[in-house]
C-alpha cells in the first residue's frame, strides 16, 4: 500500500469519526473514541484493499473473536418473567430489540453463543400475556367472523 492511499485511509477515517461524534444521536464516552477510530481505520483499509492493522500492527484478519456470555444458557432462561441477555446479563421481556441496537440478528446471537434453533427471543409469561391481549381485541379472525361465544360460569334455571 503506498503512502498516498494510507493518507487518504487516515484522513477518511478521520473525518468519518468526526462525523460520527458530532451526531447528537450518538451519547459516547471519550474512552470510546480512539477505539472507534481505529476500527473505522481498519475498516477503510480493508475496503481499500489493503490489511486490516491496527495502529499495534496487529492484523485482524484472524479468527473470529471467542465470545464468552455473561451469564450462563441456563441461568438466561431461569425465570418465566424475562430473559438475560448472555451480552450484558440484564434482563429483557424481549431480546429482538436489544440484539439489533448490538447489530444482531437472532440467528447471529444463537450463532455466537452456539444456542440451539428454538432458543426463545420472548419472556414466556410475556408471550402469554401478549397473545391472550391479541385475543381479547380480536387479531387473527378472519374479517365478518364472530368472538368465539364465551361459556357461562353461571347456568340459566
Amino acid at each position: 500500500m503506498t503512502d498516498e492511499t494510507s493518507l487518504n485511509a487516515v484522513e477518511l477515517a478521520t473525518e468519518l469519526t468526526i462525523a460520527w461524534l458530532s451526531n447528537p444521536n450518538n451519547r459516547v464516552s471519550a474512552d470510546e473514541a480512539p477505539a472507534f477510530l481505529r476500527t473505522m481505520h481498519a475498516t477503510v483499509n480493508e475496503l481499500a484493499g489493503g490489511s486490516s492493522q491496527t495502529a499495534d500492527g496487529v492484523d485482524q484478519t484472524g479468527p473470529s473473536e471467542d465470545f464468552t456470555p455473561a451469564v450462563t444458557v441456563r441461568k438466561s432462561l431461569a425465570s418465566k418473567d424475562h430473559l438475560i441477555s448472555l451480552i450484558d446479563g440484564k434482563q429483557y421481556k424481549m431480546l429482538r430489540r436489544h440484539l439489533s441496537q448490538n447489530g444482531l440478528t437472532p440467528e447471529q446471537y444463537r450463532q455466537r453463543y452456539n444456542l440451539k434453533a428454538d432458543y426463545p427471543m420472548v419472556a414466556e409469561n410475556y408471550s402469554i400475556a401478549r397473545r391472550e391481549m391479541a385475543k381479547k381485541i380480536g387479531l387473527g379472525r378472519k374479517p365478518g367472523q364472530k368472538p368465539a361465544a364465551r361459556k357461562s360460569s353461571t347456568k340459566a334455571t
